[in-house]
């Protein structure tokens, strides 16, 4: 906060408070709605086909390095289609890129299985580390979608070009898709060749869609108001700075260190500062 002026603070402030009230809101049982989002819909129509075809479904969470908020986001995906999954008895297989993912991919789906009421149905050999590689994990997946024939995959996480070849190989053995990444680059290529994606806020509200938790409910409709405020403040201060007054409203949220970014070109033309 160096840096900023006191509408900046305010604007700030009020925010704050709108989050922390709507998720106490949510938490005290306030029901908030959040729109249909046809990908994760689609998730009990890919684990029915599987289970109607008798063959397996494939998940992904991409090509992450760490453990970052992407890959958290992918495993909640991923444990909600091995739950669903595993209540009708539909074997679920995870190739894992990053080792150190390994374990935890390992607990999360055992956890889904558990859940289900299905823990003695889950297999280790059903979670396993392929490459840290990006083209080798990708031949790799290639290879699991030809030999299982797998009836339905989902594709979550960070990816980049690998996305198209494992993409297009589980068209080829007639696979329903259902990918979500926030790689803008790859949108496209998922868009082409999966059956339903899930872009921008929708990825990341994911997690709320499906468990329907209340704290993540509460801070997803949190988000929205405070874009919707963002928004506002944006268009009143463009009109204003155009038919009102524009030397009161100009600097409004502008940096108090660098105040004279901004200068007045009429100003700036006479010489002055």
């Amino acid at each position: 906060m160096n840096h900023s002026t006191w509408p900046a603070f305010i604007l700030l402030l009020l925010m704050s408070i709108v989050i922390v009230v709507t998720v106490v809101s949510a938490q005290k049982g306030k029901q908030y709605f959040i729109r249909r989002i046809p990908g994760l819909s689609a998730i009990d129509e890919a684990v029915g086909r599987a289970v109607e075809m008798g063959r397996g479904i494939l998940l992904s969470t991409g090509l992450s390095d760490g453990i970052d908020i992407i890959t958290l986001q992918a495993l909640a995906i991923c444990a909600s289609v091995a739950s669903s999954a595993a209540r009708y008895g539909t074997r679920v297989q995870m190739p894992v890129y990053n080792s150190a993912m390994l374990p935890i991919a390992e607990d999360t789906i055992s956890n889904a299985y558990q859940q289900a009421g299905r823990g003695d149905a889950y297999s280790p050999d059903d979670v396993r580390y392929l490459s840290n590689q990006q083209f080798a994990y990708a031949a790799g997946v290639a290879g699991m979608i030809q030999r299982e024939k797998f009836a339905a995959t989902f594709l979550f996480g960070t990816f980049f070009a690998e996305s198209l070849i494992m993409a297009e190989n589980a068209n080829m053995v007639g696979a329903i898709q259902v990918a979500g990444t926030p790689s803008t680059t790859q949108v496209p290529f998922f868009i082409a060749a999966c059956d339903y994606v899930i872009i921008g806020d929708e990825y990341y509200a994911a997690t709320a869609y499906l468990t329907r938790q209340p704290t993540l409910l509460g801070s997803i409709v949190a988000q929205d108001r405070v874009k919707i405020g963002i928004l506002a403040t944006i268009v009143i201060g463009s009109l204003c700075t155009t038919f009102v007054n524009k030397h009161l409203f100009r600097n409004l949220f502008a940096d108090q260190n660098v105040s004279n970014f901004l200068v007045d070109p009429e100003e700036s033309a006479k010489g002055g500062k």
